[in-house]
C-alpha cells in the first residue's frame, strides 16, 4: 500500500484523494459512461443500452487491491476494469454489455481518467494559489514602508522594504499561477481515438460529446503520441513549486536566530523538536522547499517521453500519471503550507530595524513604496 505517513507530510489530504485509487476508478467509469451516452447520441448505440451502462458504471464498486493486482498483471487498468463492468452490465442485459468500451482503447481510458483527475487537481491548485496570492498582497500593502536590510549574495546590501520583498514574492507566484492556468486550459482535453487514433468504428462527433459530458476540452486530433500538453502541465507545476519555494527560502533565512526578523506563526504542536524544547522550526517553509527541490526532477521525468514511438509509445507515457500526481500533490502542499505561513507571519520590527542599523548602510529605500504600489496594481489587473 502507498505510505500515507510519507505522502501526507508533503501534500494535503484533498490532493492525495484526487489522485487516489478510488478517484481513478471513478474517473475511468465516468469515461465509460460518457462514451456510451455519446455513442447513443450519435446513433451508434441504443439509448437504453447507453443509459444502462451509465447507470451500472455510476454504481459500480470494485475491490481496489484485487483490481490493482489485475491491472499490474494485464499491463493496464482498462482491461480488468472493462471486463468487470461488462460482467455487471451483462447481469442486467447481455446485449448491452457488448457496447461497453466500444471503439475505445486502453489509453483512451487512461488518458481521459488522468485528465479528469488533473481537472480536479487544477481546481485545488487555483484555490490554494489564490489564498497565497491574497495573503502576499495584504503583506506587501501593509509593510510597503517597513524598512529592512536588503541582501545580495547572502551579504548585507542596501535598505529595502519588507513590502517590496513581499511584492516580488507576489508577482512570482501570480506569474506562475497564470502559466499553470494556461497550460491547464491546453492540456485538459478528452482522449478518444481508438486502437490507432483513427476513430475506427466510431462516429466523428463522439469525441466532442464525450468531452462535453466530462467538462473537458475537445482535441483537434487524438493525442496518444503527442504528449506536449502533459509536459507543459508538469513544467508549469514545477515552476509554481519553485516560486513558492522562493518565499520559503527567504522566510526561513529571516527566521534564523542570527537574524530573527520573522517567524512562522506559532501553532500548537507544529515546528517543535523531539530533542530541543526551545526550538521553533519553520515547518511550512520545509514543506515548500522540499517540494521545490523535488518538482524539477519530476518534470524532467516527463520531458524525455515527448519523442513517443509511432502512434502509441512504450514506457514514455506510462510514467506520466504517477509523476503528474506527485507534482500536483507537492505543489498543492507547498501552496497550502505557505499560505498559512504568510497569513500568520510573525514579524519582529526591532530586529528588522536593528539589523539594518548594524549594517551601517543608511536608510534610503529609494522608490520601494512606489514600486510596491505598481506591483499591487499589476497584480489586481492580472486577476
Amino acid at each position: 500500500m502507498a505510505s500515507l505517513i510519507r505522502d501526507r507530510s508533503a501534500a494535503t489530504a484533498q490532493m492525495i484523494a484526487v489522485f487516489g485509487d478510488e478517484a481513478l476508478v471513478r474517473a475511468a467509469l465516468r469515461f465509460e459512461a460518457a462514451l456510451a451516452r455519446a455513442l447513443a447520441d450519435e446513433g451508434a448505440a441504443p439509448s437504453a443500452a447507453a443509459e444502462l451502462i451509465a447507470e451500472v458504471a455510476a454504481g459500480a464498486a470494485f475491490d481496489i487491491a484485487v483490481l490493482a493486482d489485475e491491472a499490474a498483471h494485464a499491463g493496464t487498468l482498462a482491461i480488468p476494469l472493462v471486463a468487470r463492468l461488462r460482467t455487471l452490465v451483462a447481469a442486467r442485459d447481455e446485449a448491452s454489455a457488448a457496447l461497453v468500451h466500444q471503439g475505445a482503447t486502453s489509453q483512451d481510458l487512461a488518458d481521459t481518467a488522468l485528465m479528469l483527475q488533473a481537472q480536479a487537481g487544477a481546481a485545488l491548485i487555483g484555490e490554494a494559489g489564490g489564498a497565497l496570492s491574497a495573503a502576499l498582497a495584504a503583506l506587501a500593502e501593509r509593510e510597503a514602508t517597513t524598512s529592512m536590510l536588503g541582501r545580495t549574495l547572502l551579504q548585507p546590501a542596501l535598505p529595502i522594504t519588507l513590502g517590496l520583498k513581499a511584492a516580488n514574492w507576489l508577482l512570482g507566484v501570480d506569474a506562475a499561477l497564470r502559466r499553470f492556468e494556461r497550460e491547464a486550459r491546453d492540456a485538459l482535453v478528452a482522449q478518444l481515438g481508438g486502437a490507432a487514433g483513427t476513430l475506427a468504428g466510431l462516429p466523428l462527433g463522439v469525441v466532442a460529446r464525450v468531452a462535453e459530458e466530462l467538462g473537458l476540452g475537445v482535441p483537434p486530433l487524438p493525442w496518444h503520441a503527442r504528449r506536449d500538453g502533459i509536459a507543459g502541465l508538469a513544467t508549469a507545476l514545477a515552476i509554481l513549486a519553485g516560486a513558492t519555494g522562493k518565499i520559503a527560502r527567504d522566510v526561513s533565512l529571516m527566521a534564523q536566530g542570527e537574524l530573527g526578523e520573522a517567524m512562522e506563526p506559532a501553532i500548537a504542536g507544529r515546528g517543535g523538536s523531539s530533542a530541543m524544547a526551545h526550538k521553533r522550526n519553520p515547518t511550512g517553509c520545509q514543506v515548500a522547499l522540499s517540494a521545490a527541490i523535488r518538482a524539477p526532477g519530476l518534470a524532467s521525468t516527463i520531458l524525455p517521453g515527448l519523442p513517443q514511438e509511432h502512434e502509441r509509445g512504450l514506457g514514455g507515457w506510462q510514467v506520466e500519471a504517477a509523476t503528474l500526481a506527485s507534482l500536483f500533490e507537492l505543489t498543492h502542499g507547498a501552496l497550502t503550507a505557505m499560505a498559512t505561513v504568510i497569513k500568520g507571519l510573525e514579524l519582529h520590527p526591532d530586529r528588522l530595524a536593528g539589523n539594518l542599523a548594524a549594517a551601517g548602510v543608511g536608510d534610503d529605500v529609494g522608490q520601494a513604496a512606489q514600486l510596491v504600489r505598481q506591483a499591487l496594481a499589476q497584480a489586481r489587473r492580472a486577476r
